[in-house]
């Protein structure tokens, strides 16, 4: 089936209802990225990924904010997902180059991971509450 979206184009202002909480402004992008770690080297994965990838994220200009999450499977794994936010799809290339949808990974990266994804993911965030 042809693709038949055209060219992307920066997305426009959000339109949200008026009302409190509500954040109006350009719409940003989400970036998401999963792998799966031994749960018993939890706590280094996340240093070292604080100090390598969340580290390059923030340093990168566009770059609205990174946040790593965790969780214990119950069998040995733990499953992580990376979780930045970006101005613009021209700011994801400044940190992950042309290739956006490729993952980014780092030196000691398979020291530690048992599996995952080699692409990342990407969403327009349309609406955003404050607090």
């Amino acid at each position: 089936m042809p693709d038949t979206r055209g060219p992307y184009t920066e997305p426009g202002p959000i339109v949200a209802a008026r009302r409190p909480g509500v954040v109006e402004g350009r719409v940003m992008i989400a970036r998401m990225w999963r792998g799966w770690i031994r749960t018993e080297q939890a706590n280094a994965y996340v240093a070292y990924i604080t100090g390598t990838g969340l580290r390059e994220y923030a340093a990168t200009p566009g770059n609205l904010g990174c946040q790593m999450w965790t969780r214990d499977l119950g069998d040995g794994r733990t499953e992580v997902l990376t979780v930045s936010w970006w101005e613009s799809r021209a700011a994801i290339i400044g940190f992950a180059g042309s290739d956006i949808e490729a993952a980014v990974f780092y030196p000691e990266d398979d020291e530690y991971l048992v599996d995952r994804e080699t692409t990342v993911s990407h969403f327009e965030v349309a609406a955003a509450e404050a607090g």
